[in-house]
């Protein structure tokens, strides 16, 4: 890794500056906001870069509106066309392809330089080993027997059955390490209290559950309330839409944990957020209460089993489906292994002549019905690739992106679809993947997991890595590891919109040295105690920054209020001319199941257009 970083640098502007609001092109080179980016297929794509950020703004500030005359048509004409090559638009292809038959075409269009949304990943070579670190979309639930999802895994070649991990290779008593990258709170779990709490040099409490938070530094009151909520046991709808799930969505979180912890407003902004309701990006205060629970009311698995985690996160699932899709993407078999450890053959992804293409790099900035939308046999596409404007034609399209970019590129969009898409509210968020040589200062203090309260970050945990994945079958306090920051931007107590505005704002401001600063310190803070030497023990770190990563639903948001149907529902329920919408976010559910399920429901709904 180039460090050009807080160890020899200075930063590249004063904390005024940052302040100021002015776009990343004025106030950072692309180095200075993409930073490294990893080996291997994803090398050059972590988060949103540089590019992808300059090219969507574009949108944003209507530099294609009115359209210039110098649009190049390729004279290309599909079936279907996927705008977003996320899971959701990947898997819109393949079911739209399924279905339609091996004459019909399609033609994905993604924006990012390599497919997968936020189901990508990020590679490190650290002292001879490979290292694999999720961007975005983590954990995989195994599905119940006899469902969709069950088939649908089955064939693209995802048998959870087959995930095996790396055993324990230390000559120390075994640490039991989870199988993903999110806390369990055991025994090897731990609290970090700092300044804020009193205690300067830190103050670390281990099993701070099985001690009942003795010897927390927190007020009586506070360690009761933080056991109430850590002890309550929610129960769960029955079904979606029935009388408590409705309930939930007319209230936020934070309300729900006030009326059946008896916990206040402050330990709930201070300990719980944004752990809780972390899942949809923000706080508990500005959530629905039904955003913590729909998924698994609407998406059940198998509990017993547990969650795994492919060694990228959900890429694993982004390229079994575009292998499914385009089969010479990724050479060899569809199993686990082949598919984790090939390498992309990003060639086969856009070839003339089959049935199926994806084409990288293209930001679709329009989509318009050729005539009437009711009576349109056609949508135009114009996207914008290496500085220049193409348009193709499809006899339908399913928007499979973000609301953020489909509410403002679909030309002539009803105002009933314009109004429900105004109550889309989407968070951002950093994921910052941090490259160790080692963990034995962890190991030293007997932690494997730990939480903080002040600071960049809240929490992180080492994982046992599926053996599929091209990585060490073993590992230990001496092998490589890369951990994780999931680094929310909530303002509790502001209304929602403020929130995410404000957040994106600090994402956007900040260059990635000054982020390496920051998460260096913060390791400083809390291990160098126990032997933690950022000069010595960072061998890296890839910042993923999403500027729209999560649908935050506020109260309302899945079933609607005064008798209106909530504002997925709205975009759900029919297409708009030749135009269907999927998405995650339609659900309200920031999962990948989701993903697909909208997916399915879209291609479904096109090929009743098409016939």
């Amino acid at each position: 890794m180039t460090r050009r970083d807080y160890l020899n640098s200075t930063l590249l502007g004063s904390g005024s500056l940052l302040l100021t609001g002015v776009s990343p092109r004025e106030l950072m080179a692309r180095e200075d906001w993409d930073g490294y980016s990893g080996v291997g297929d994803y090398e050059g794509s972590n988060g949103n870069t540089y590019e992808v950020l300059t090219d969507g703004h574009k949108i944003r500030d209507h530099v294609f509106q009115p359209m210039p005359d110098n649009v190049i048509d390729t004279g290309e004409e599909y079936d279907c066309a996927v705008i977003g090559g996320g899971i959701s638009g990947l898997a819109a292809a393949l079911f739209f392809g399924r279905q339609a038959g091996p004459r019909r075409t399609c033609l994905v269009l993604e924006n990012h330089g390599v497919f997968g949304g936020e189901g990508r990943r990020n590679e490190f070579q650290v002292d001879g080993q490979r290292l694999i670190a999720h961007q975005g979309s983590a954990m995989f639930f195994p599905p119940l027997d006899g469902t969709f999802l069950a088939g649908f895994y089955d064939s693209i070649g995802i048998d959870y059955r087959l995930f095996r991990y790396q055993s324990w290779a230390g000559r120390e008593p075994e640490v039991p390490l989870g199988r993903t990258s999110y806390t369990r709170g055991g025994a090897n779990f731990g609290f970090f209290f700092g300044a804020k709490f009193g205690h300067p040099k830190g103050l670390w409490l281990i099993d701070p559950w099985g001690k009942k938070l003795d010897g927390a530094p927190i007020p009586e009151s506070v360690r009761k309330e933080m056991l109430a909520v850590h002890a309550s046991k929610t129960v769960l709808p029955k079904r979606h839409g029935d009388a408590l799930s409705r309930r939930m969505d007319s209230m936020t979180l934070e309300q729900h944990l006030m009326e059946t912890c008896g916990v206040s407003r402050e330990t709930i902004r201070t300990f719980v957020s944004p752990l809780a309701g972390g899942g949809s990006g923000l706080g508990a205060d500005a959530l629905s209460a039904y955003a913590e629970y729909a998924a698994d009311v609407l998406l059940p698995w198998k509990y017993d089993v547990g969650a795994e985690m492919f060694p990228g996160g959900n890429a694993g699932v982004a390229r079994h489906i575009t292998k499914a899709l385009i089969p010479d993407s990724i050479p060899g078999e569809a199993t686990l292994e082949n598919v984790c450890r090939s390498r992309l053959h990003l060639a086969a992804l856009d070839r003339a002549g089959q049935a199926a293409r994806v084409r990288l790099r293209a930001t679709v900035v329009q989509v318009e019905h050729e005539g009437k939308p009711e009576s349109s046999k056609a949508v135009r596409i114009v996207y914008f690739q290496n500085g220049r404007l193409y348009r193709a034609k499809a006899r339908s399209a399913i928007l499979a992106g973000g609301s953020w970019t489909s509410k403002h590129i679909v030309k002539g969009l009803p105002q009933a679809q314009r109004d429900a898409y105004a109550q889309f509210h989407r968070a951002p968020c950093l994921m910052a993947n941090v490259a160790l040589r080692n963990w034995r200062f962890l190991y030293k203090m007997g932690i494997c997991e730990c939480q903080w309260f002040e600071g960049i970050g809240n929490s992180f945990a080492l994982r046992k890595m599926a053996t599929f994945g091209d990585v060490s079958p073993a590992v230990s306090p001496d092998s490589p590891v890369v951990v994780t920051l999931k680094i929310l931007f909530s303002s509790p107590g502001l209304p929602i919109e403020e929130q995410v505005n404000h957040g994106r704002g600090e994402l956007l401001a900040t260059p990635f040295r000054e982020y390496e600063r920051r998460i260096a310190e913060q390791l400083g803070m809390m291990f160098s105690a126990a032997g933690f030497d950022a000069r010595r023990d960072m061998a890296g770190l890839i910042l993923n920054r999403w500027g729209h990563a999560y649908l935050s639903p506020q109260p309302g948001f899945f079933f609607g209020e005064g008798g209106k149907p909530g504002p997925g529902e709205v975009l759900r329920q029919r297409p708009f001319g030749r135009i269907a919408f999927a998405n995650s976010d339609l659900a309200g559910i920031m999962d990948h199941r989701a993903s697909i399920l909208e997916a399915q429901r879209a291609a479904g709904q096109v090929m009743n257009i098409v016939g």
